[in-house]
């Protein structure tokens, strides 16, 4: 199995370079049109940008595209934000959410058109949006000023993509049992078969599993194993082993068969679910006596108390006193202007409105569990809706202690998403968990 898997492994890989090889990337030439609007509104303020918006989207229809619906709900506060400037400016609009992860595919296709339909995207999924979006010239990153003053950076000095947010996915298990989970190895200790959304079903879970193979959080793992007791090391130990070669061929650092073996013990034991909704809605009922998951945290928020179900039967495992390692991990909702965007200038705008205003980000910084990243607004947002005191005494799971807290070492511990490092390992670390999760026992 083991010789098997590296094989099939290493000829993906070896396929992989091949066909990059072929492709290449684009031949960097002058600006284009799309390209030199963004580097103009980059040094500009919100308010230049809306009145450029102003005179090029008025009495036009504004197309957009986003893995999130919510920006349904942002464009039509973006327009009577534009109002305040023009009273006479109308703009209707139209938002796609493709489901399946054809957003790939759509977005690939708009591409191709002299002037695309769509103005931009707001997308997740950071190893496809790299290769397939950016490395591919069809996604054009624009940093509003005002969002890179509030970073203390320059559009120039910034590297990466724009996050309107930070999404977090966090441990939590029914306490109504006597189940007791103190550690991240806990989940994937023997008879546990933790709720999650497959990695065929949603990608991101799959860049979390390949992050865990970055220094920082194989490191993480290994930290949490030593403060294992005897028992549950002499469990794990084998298995760690078993992986030393493996990382070795895979070319992970020193602590890489830790993070091997915790990934190879997750997907072998994971209970496949389609959907956060439903991993959440057998957590909180009572029936679910010790079952644990890995979901969104802000699921927590349309939970309806009832007689067996309620949030207090559950609880999220890195609020717990003593509890070690990593508590889930974030993954970002990024923001892009099409390279062929019919308004690139309302598309900036939009941009900016979202990322740099308390009421743009609204849409999504009601709910618990989903961090601006601009921290200006982030302040704004806790200061109106406190979702650091969210349930108060009554449902202290749902107070959210916040992207610092969460993301901190010795706290949260979040594994993050890097776009750039999932993008590299995609045709080693990821083949390999393909590979591991095609032959996932029955």
């Amino acid at each position: 199995m083991k010789k098997k898997l590296l094989s099939v492994v290493l000829a993906i890989t070896m396929a992989a370079s091949v066909l990059a090889g072929c492709g290449g990337k684009t031949q960097k030439g002058d600006l284009s049109k799309v390209e030199q609007i963004i580097k103009e509104a980059q040094g500009m303020s919100m308010e230049e940008l809306a009145k450029k918006a102003i005179e090029e989207s008025n009495g036009k229809t504004f197309y957009g595209v986003g893995n999130s619906s919510r920006g349904k709900s942002a464009l039509p506060k973006f327009i009577e934000y534009l109002q305040t400037i023009d009273s006479s400016y109308n703009m209707t609009f139209e938002w796609q959410q493709p489901k399946n992860n054809k957003i790939f595919e759509q977005l690939t296709s708009d591409s191709l058109k002299t002037e695309g339909t769509f103005a931009m995207t707001l997308i997740q999924d950071g190893n496809q949006i790299q290769s397939k979006m950016v490395d591919t010239n069809i996604l054009k990153t624009f940093i509003p000023k005002e969002w890179a003053d509030a970073n203390k950076t320059t559009a120039d000095k910034f590297t990466g993509f724009l996050p309107l947010q930070t999404l977090n996915k966090v441990f939590m298990y029914n306490c109504t049992g006597s189940a007791a989970y103190t550690n991240c190895w806990d989940f994937v200790y023997e008879g546990n078969h933790p709720l999650f959304m497959g990695v065929d079903s949603e990608i991101v879970g799959k860049n979390f599993l390949m992050m865990l193979t970055q220094d920082k959080y194989a490191g993480w793992l290994k930290e949490a194993y030593d403060k294992l007791d005897a028992s549950k090391k002499a469990y794990f130990e084998p298995v760690i082993q078993a992986m030393q070669s493996d990382a070795k061929d895979l070319g992970l650092g020193s602590n890489g068969a830790y993070a091997l073996a915790w990934i190879k013990l997750w997907v072998n034991n994971y209970n496949e679910q389609t959907d956060d909704g439903p991993i959440c809605n057998t957590l909180v009922d009572a029936s679910a006596k010790d079952q644990a998951g890995l979901l969104v945290y802000s699921k927590l928020r349309s939970v309806e108390e009832s007689a067996n179900v309620s949030v207090n039967n559950i609880k999220v495992a890195a609020y717990q006193d003593g509890y070690t390692g990593i508590g889930g991990y974030g993954y970002c909702h990024y923001l892009f202007v099409t390279k062929n965007s019919p308004l690139p200038w309302t598309a900036c705008a939009f941009i900016a409105f979202m990322t740099c205003t308390e009421s743009g980000f609204e849409a999504w910084g009601k709910d618990m569990g989903g961090y601006s990243s601009n921290p200006n607004v982030a302040k704004e947002i806790e200061d109106k809706f406190h979702h650091s005191q969210g349930g108060g005494t009554d449902f202290p799971a749902k107070n959210d202690k916040g992207y610092d807290w969460w993301t901190g070492a010795g706290q949260g511990e979040l594994v993050l998403e890097d776009p750039k490092y999932c993008s590299e390992v995609s045709f080693t670390v990821g083949s390999w968990i393909d590979v591991l999760d095609h032959y996932k026992p029955e």
